[in-house]
């Protein structure tokens, strides 16, 4: 099948518009029209598993670090990422990355990472910002329905748990068309007046494209008010990090063996024993130093998180458990999630789970 249709897969399980602006996620080598034989699963494309991809016949790598980060200027082949690159380009291979965009989702990294040290009662840790769009137009009212309809289609209207969420409100709106208009209601030169409902959605900001394009579809006038305006309420289903409460409180170190039992870690470094019980937990997959204070302001007993500095400890201030996992063990289940979900959507396709090794980190 198409490479496209593939990343529509992608696209619903980790959509690229809710990765971090720093981020570069989605296609990063290869063509959308790419017939694809198969699909290897990896944490990193690096040049052993592109190999490996060769090995198996698979033209595709999907993976969730994506190997182009910052920009490149040359590609001679100097390091790592280039030659991984090259290599792939060489043999018609794509790889696809996902990273931050499978961060952010409310089933992604965190709620992995919450499963698999049996978290309960998760929410988000720290949501998402300047996400939310509410679009404000004004509608006929014998055209109402059909607007309205074709604006919740287009994913306009879901709040949380909730779709298909407007707010109404009556009025009386006025026009004057001039000598070049094509009034749906009224006529050429002439004072209308017209009874309208003032329509009012929140969306998300990626939608905005596909919402005005329903609203300008299903409106009957020539030339549609309409208003978007950026909310500044936090999207609480998107965003970085977890909390999650355990089943029962237990010691400290014995939480912390739970931990690197479970992420399967040479060692976990942590900040000093508060000689309290945990009970809340706040994880985030990955470089996490920046969610010390969101954790302790919710009060969480310890934040479970990866490449943790020296003076980064300092902020847990005897209120907080700092754990440093490892960087590679608290994202260690993310190839499994995405092995499992194109299995799912492709049953009969090609899907294979890398067997090599990325982790650049070793324990002695």
């Amino acid at each position: 099948m198409q490479l496209k249709k593939i990343i529509s897969a992608l696209e619903e399980m980790a959509p690229s518009a809710y990765a971090e602006d720093f981020d570069n996620v989605g296609l990063l080598v290869g063509s959308p029209d790419l017939e694809v034989s198969g699909i290897l699963i990896s944490h990193d494309a690096l040049e052993n598993v592109v190999d490996e991809a060769i090995e198996k016949k698979c033209n595709l790598v999907v993976c969730f670090h994506p190997i182009v980060f910052s920009g490149m200027k040359k590609i001679t082949g100097k390091n790592y990422v280039e030659r991984a690159v090259i290599k792939a380009i060489r043999n018609d291979i794509a790889i696809y990355a996902v990273h931050t965009s499978l961060d952010n989702h409310p089933l992604g990294v965190n709620k992995i990472l919450c499963d698999v040290l049996g978290l309960k009662n998760t929410k988000i840790l720290i949501p998402k910002q300047n996400f939310i769009y509410k679009l404000t137009t004004f509608v006929p009212t014998n055209d109402l329905s059909k607007v309205q309809k074709a604006l919740f289609n287009a994913g306009a209207g879901a709040i949380g748990n909730y779709y298909d969420c407007s707010f109404k409100s009556s009025g009386i709106g006025s026009f004057t068309g001039n000598d070049n208009s094509n009034p749906a209601i009224g006529s050429q030169n002439m004072f209308t007046e017209v009874e309208e409902v003032k329509l009012e959605l929140t969306f998300e900001k990626y939608l905005q494209k596909g919402v005005l394009k329903a609203l300008f579809e299903s409106h009957p006038y020539e030339e549609v008010a309409y208003e978007i305006t950026q909310l500044q309420n936090e999207h609480q289903n998107i965003g970085l990090g977890m909390m999650g409460e355990l089943e029962a409180e237990i010691d400290e170190k014995e939480f912390l063996l739970h931990v690197k039992s479970k992420v399967q870690t040479g060692g976990i470094r942590h900040s000093d024993f508060l000689n309290k019980k945990v009970k809340k937990v706040a994880v985030l997959g990955g470089s996490g130093s920046f969610a010390i204070s969101a954790a302790k302001a919710q009060g969480a007993d310890v934040l479970v998180t990866s490449d943790l500095k020296y003076h980064d400890f300092f902020q847990a201030e005897n209120q907080i458990l700092l754990a440093d996992v490892g960087h590679f063990e608290s994202e260690r289940y993310v190839k499994n999630y995405i092995f499992e979900f194109l299995s799912k959507k492709f049953p009969t396709f090609a899907i294979i789970l890398s067997d090599k090794k990325t982790n650049p980190v070793n324990y002695i």
